[in-house]
This record gives structure tokens, sequence and C-alpha cells, in this order.
């Protein structure tokens, strides 16, 4: 499995996943032309990708998929509470909608998906877990707080592409609202760089080699304090084999095969 994201952070999101055959984008947070340009960089053909997963309907998730799937013959599968919150943004524009129910387990050509719902303030958020019978994928980057499902899902991946959005003290430290600090805080809103190590020490194994810290804010973080905390976190746990990364907003990752 190789997989490359185009973007993350709260001004878009996008994950390239694919088995050499089949190939899919997890979310399309970004206007179509910047994510047709990405692909490219990545070389990689934007006709290839067969289909588009959903994790919920925030913009930052689903800016893209009008446009997008007009120029390209993709499917766009979502669970019916986030296809629904996309359609009322996109009144006009009739997406041709594949339902999936939040716990579904499915295949797009070889590939192996599982959703899973998390917690977040959006109608039917879920994470994903991809493989392709060798490697394990987990996804989850918008995410309140742990959950024994979530720490399930994900303590059987090999590579996991998961949340530290913030550090609290700087969050609280920002000329930001209150209600938005205590909504990025709160039980339904973004983790912390301090939970992203909690659910890391939940869900270590022996199988994990791979950790792409994700949705890192720009005010609120910075990209050493995110990763010198899970390094710390994975000393201490005797697992500094573990390859750690943190991910842009405005580039893309390397391309990594498990």
């Amino acid at each position: 499995m190789d997989f490359c994201v185009l973007a993350s952070g709260s001004k878009g999101n996008c994950t390239y996943v694919t088995d050499g055959e089949s190939a899919v984008l997890i979310d399309i947070g970004l206007p179509s032309k910047t994510i047709v340009a990405r692909l490219e960089e990545a070389q990689i053909d934007p006709a290839s990708i067969q289909a588009i997963l959903f994790t919920h309907d925030h913009i930052d998730h689903y800016r893209g998929a009008d446009v997008f799937s007009k120029k390209f013959p993709v499917r766009l599968m979502a669970n019916e509470g986030t296809a629904s919150g996309i359609d009322r943004a996109f009144p006009k524009a009739k997406l041709n909608w594949e339902i999936f129910e939040t716990a579904a387990s499915f295949h797009i050509g070889n590939l192996h998906i599982e959703a899973f719902s998390v917690p977040h303030d959006a109608s039917d958020p879920v994470g994903f877990v991809i493989s392709d019978n060798t490697a394990k994928l987990g996804i989850v980057t918008d995410l309140g707080q742990p959950t024994p499902l979530v720490v399930n899902k994900l303590s059987t991946c090999d590579a996991i592409v998961l949340e530290s959005n913030h550090d609290y003290e700087m969050l609280m430290a920002s000329n930001r609202p209150w209600p938005l600090k205590t909504r990025i805080a709160g039980r339904s809103g973004h983790l912390s760089n301090e939970q992203a190590t909690e659910l890391l020490q939940q869900v270590l194994s022996d199988r994990l080699r791979l950790l792409l810290l994700a949705h890192l804010s720009e005010e609120c973080n910075t990209h050493h304090l995110a990763q010198h905390l899970m390094r710390e976190t994975l000393a201490a746990c005797r697992r500094p084999d573990v390859v750690i990364a943190s991910l842009q907003q405005n580039s893309i990752s390397i391309r990594y095969t498990l």
C-alpha cells in the first residue's frame, strides 16, 4: 500500500491511498484545481482516483468535491449524515452519493475499508482503517477525545495519521474567542498534543512503524512541539524505532509505502 497526504490542516485535508491498482482519496478539502496540482506533483494521475471517502461534513474536508467529481468519474462515498450535510452546502450540485453505514466495512477493488464513529462536532463523523491484506493504515484527523472504539481500530495499524491539533496552553493564551477555545478543547473538538500522546500509548503495538501527526493548528501549535512530545512518549515506551513526521497544510508529504 502507498499513500500520500496532499494537505492537512484547518484550511483543507486530503489523503491519497492506493494498492497499485485501486486508488482513493480520503476527503477533498481544497479546491479541485489545487488537488489536481498536488496529485500531479506527486506523479499521480487524477483520473486514476476511483472513489472519494468523506470523514465528515466540514468544508475543510469536502471543498473540492463538486468540481472534482464533475471533471473525473469518481465515486462519492459517505454515511447519510455526512452526505446530507454536504448536500446542504452544495444544494445545486446534486452529487451522486453511495451511502455506507457508519460502522460499515466494504471494498474498493482490493482495498478493504472500515469506517468507525469518532467524537467530533459534525453530523456523523467517522475515521477509517484501510488495508490491502498486507498492511493497515488508520486515519483519524478530527476527534475531540479517544474512545474505546478508536483505540480498538487503531491498535492493529501499521501506520496512523493521527490528529495532534493544538498545544493547550497556546490555545488558551491565543486571541481566539472563548467559545471557539472551548469548542476546540471540548470532547467533540480536536485532540491536543498531550491527548494524542495518551491515545498513542493505548494503541501502540509491535505492528506500528509510522505515525503522521495531522491537522496541526497554525496558530496554536508548532511542528517542533508536537513531534518532540510524541518522540518523548515513544522513547518512554521503548519504541524510538517508530518513524514520526508532522503533516503540512501547504505542501504534500512524501509517498509512504507500507
